[in-house]
């Protein structure tokens, strides 16, 4: 089932004696369950109907004990089970998922990878629960998601802020979603959120990011290339050079795809590149001038030779600082 469905279902009251919650991605289980944990019982009903369980501390018969009995001047019980990956004994819940009680709402979290439904107790729940799996967005998916997010909160946002947060922050929701509510609590409704925005309440740089340095890259501009890559090298735990490293990979890669898609129609261009909108070609329209194939490829290489050597491997045998192999990448890069 997916997640709008559940919750719509939630919110309507329809409820379902087992909830299967699993995958790669736990912001999207702990919507669900939150949602369960926080809505479904009133607060005078909670202290007698709701039993929260973590995986690692309980066995399949203390659940089973609990998930057994009638509810107490309630029409149901919640019982959830966190980090239920870590339960030991969670098979062993097999008798109760065939035959479960129709008061208790049974809630299993089962965090940060996909599970394996082969076994007798996998198709028992893909018979009796409502099962909803959580998968990672790719990187090129979290912009949307946060303009999503945020029109949820009555607020919207530029396109080169959306990247910024999705590139410094990644895609780990959990810890996007808590930079938005900052967002939310700090701006009036119907705001739409810019580099400003994000810097004063989010403290991403508006000028000193990896959105500026590719395009001071792009126009081959060294005196704002070597500006922004002297902050990066004196914030380093802000600004890692793995995380400068893989950015800058990205956008090279997509700078020597350029060269060959260039004649194709616009939204088939954007498309093969992963771009969200034409606001960004016309930047690599200005790299694909400065930086023809043959250099295009000769970036990647320098990429690939100082991703090595932020590793250690072979090429830093001199042990230099990160900041000083910024500085040192960004200077070959544009020269």
């Amino acid at each position: 089932m997916e997640l709008n469905q559940i919750l719509k279902e939630l919110k309507a009251g329809q409820y379902h004696p087992i909830y299967f919650l699993h995958g790669e991605e736990p912001y999207f289980i702990d919507v669900v369950s939150d949602y369960i944990e926080d809505k479904v019982l009133g607060e005078a009903e909670k202290a007698f109907n709701q039993t929260i369980f973590y995986g690692k501390e309980v066995d399949h018969l203390a659940v089973l004990d609990t998930a057994r009995r009638y509810p107490m001047m309630a029409q149901r019980q919640v019982v959830l089970i966190k980090e239920a990956q870590e339960m030991r004994s969670l098979a062993d819940l097999l008798g109760y998922v065939e035959k479960p009680m129709e008061t208790t709402l049974l809630v299993i979290c089962h965090k940060h990878k996909k599970f394996n439904f082969n076994s007798k107790f996998g198709k028992a729940l893909k018979q009796q629960a409502v099962v909803f799996e959580s998968k990672s967005l790719y990187d090129n998916q979290v912009p949307d998601w946060i303009h999503a997010y945020l029109k949820g909160k009555k607020l919207a946002i530029t396109p080169k802020a959306a990247e910024l947060i999705a590139e410094y922050l990644g895609s780990a929701l959990a810890k996007v979603a808590n930079e938005l509510d900052k967002l939310a609590i700090n701006l009036p409704a119907g705001t739409e959120v810019t580099e400003k925005h994000v810097e004063a309440h989010i403290g991403i740089s508006k000028d000193y990011n990896i959105f500026e340095l590719q395009k001071a890259l792009s126009q081959r501009d060294i005196l704002q290339a070597n500006r922004i890559v002297n902050y990066f090298a004196d914030n380093p735990k802000k600004n890692p050079l793995p995380v400068l490293i893989g950015s800058l990979y990205s956008y090279f890669s997509k700078v020597y795809q350029f060269h060959f898609a260039k004649n194709l129609p616009e939204k088939e261009l954007l498309t093969t590149l992963q771009l969200r909108s034409n606001f960004f070609l016309r930047e690599y329209r200005t790299a694909a001038r400065n930086f023809p194939p043959a250099k295009a490829e000769q970036a990647i290489t320098l990429l690939k030779e100082y991703d090595l050597k932020s590793k250690g491997v072979g090429y830093n045998s001199t042990g230099k600082p990160e900041g000083e192999l910024m500085k040192e990448l960004v200077w070959r890069l544009l020269h």
